[in-house]
């Protein structure tokens, strides 16, 4: 069976405050990084997935975006995809 290899980056919403971005921000201000306007903090999950086609893998990961890697109701995903190998 074919092996896919996927990526869902997940983020905030744009209209969620992000407190986390925020004193993050405000932290690289203090190390003497200067010009950071605006930093958001999301998160990446990486997986290994087997599948018979891609179609199928893509439906996969999709239900587990939606269902249980992303809060759907403050945060969007995309997902990368492509067959291992």
């Amino acid at each position: 069976m074919p092996l896919f290899n996927a990526r869902v980056q997940v983020s905030l919403r744009p209209s969620v405050l992000d407190p986390a971005g925020e004193a993050t921000r405000a932290a690289a201000a203090r190390l003497g990084v200067e010009g950071v306007k605006r930093l958001r903090i999301g998160k990446a999950i990486e997986l290994d997935l087997e599948a018979p086609d891609r179609a199928t893998a893509q439906a996969r990961l999709e239900l587990l975006s939606d269902r249980l890697l992303a809060n759907p109701v403050i945060e969007d995903w995309s997902l990368d995809l492509a067959e291992a190998g």
